[in-house]
C-alpha cells in the first residue's frame, strides 16, 4: 500500500491501493491554518480504516508543494519520518500535478492555489495533462504577465482553483510511475519564497 501525504494547501492524506491506483481511504480538509493539528488523527484514520498497519505501506507520497512555509513543511516532515520509521521510500511528486490528474474536462488549463499574502501559485498544463510551465508565484493583478513570461498561449487558457490538493490522486500517480519507471520529483520543498520566520540578526551593541 501506498500512503499519500500533502499539506500545500488545506491538508490530504490516504491510502492507496498500486495495483489498481485507488484509494482505500482518505481524510482532508481545506483549512490552511491545522495542519499540524490534523495530520496525525488523519494518518492514524486512514491506516484503521484501510485495515492495515505501518508494516503494510510500502512507500511514502509527499507533495512537494507549492505551498506556504509553514503548511507545506508539516506534510513532508510527517511524510519523511513515516518512511523513516518504517524503512520504506519516499515519492516526492508537485502537488498541483494532482489536480491537473483529477480534471476531466479535456483542453489545456492552469492550475491556482492560495499562496496567502494575497498571492497565489500557478502551474500551466497542456491538453495531455502535462505540465509546461511553473510552478510559479504571482499577484492576481500580476498573474497574465507571470503566465505569459513562462508560456505566452497560456494565458487565455481556463483556471482550475482548488483548496485542497487530493493525495489519492498523488497516490494514484506515484503508482503509474512505480509501474513505468518514471521519475519522481526532486525531493525539495517548493516554497517559492522565504519563510515568514526570519534568524535574528547580531545583537545590538548597549552603550551606556
Amino acid at each position: 500500500m501506498l500512503l499519500a501525504i500533502d499539506t500545500s494547501a488545506g491538508t490530504s492524506v490516504a491510502v492507496v491501493d498500486p495495483a489498481t491506483g485507488r484509494a482505500v481511504a482518505e481524510r482532508s480538509t481545506d483549512d490552511s491554518r491545522r495542519h499540524a493539528e490534523v495530520v496525525g488523527p488523519f494518518l492514524a484514520e486512514v491506516l484503521t480504516e484501510a485495515g492495515i498497519t505501518g508494516a503494510d505501506v510500502t512507500g511514502v507520497v509527499a507533495g512537494t508543494g507549492p505551498g506556504p512555509f509553514t503548511g507545506l513543511r508539516v506534510g513532508i516532515a510527517a511524510a519523511r519520518t513515516f518512511a523513516a520509521a518504517r524503512g520504506v521510500p519516499v515519492l516526492p511528486l508537485v502537488s498541483h500535478d494532482a489536480v491537473a490528474a483529477d480534471q476531466s474536462a479535456d483542453g489545456p488549463f492552469v492550475v491556482l492555489t492560495d499562496a496567502r499574502r494575497r498571492e497565489v501559485y500557478w502551474s500551466a498544463y497542456d491538453e495531455t495533462g502535462t505540465r509546461v510551465a511553473g510552478p510559479g508565484l504571482a499577484k492576481p493583478a500580476d498573474l497574465d504577465e507571470a503566465i505569459r513570461a513562462s508560456r505566452p498561449d497560456a494565458v487565455g487558457w481556463d483556471r482550475v482553483t482548488v483548496a485542497t490538493i487530493p493525495a489519492w490522486r498523488l497516490g494514484a500517480l506515484a503508482a503509474d510511475r512505480l509501474a513505468s519507471g518514471a521519475p519522481f520529483a526532486d525531493d525539495t520543498p517548493l516554497y517559492l519564497r522565504d519563510p515568514d520566520v526570519t534568524m535574528p540578526g547580531s545583537p545590538k551593541r548597549v552603550v551606556r
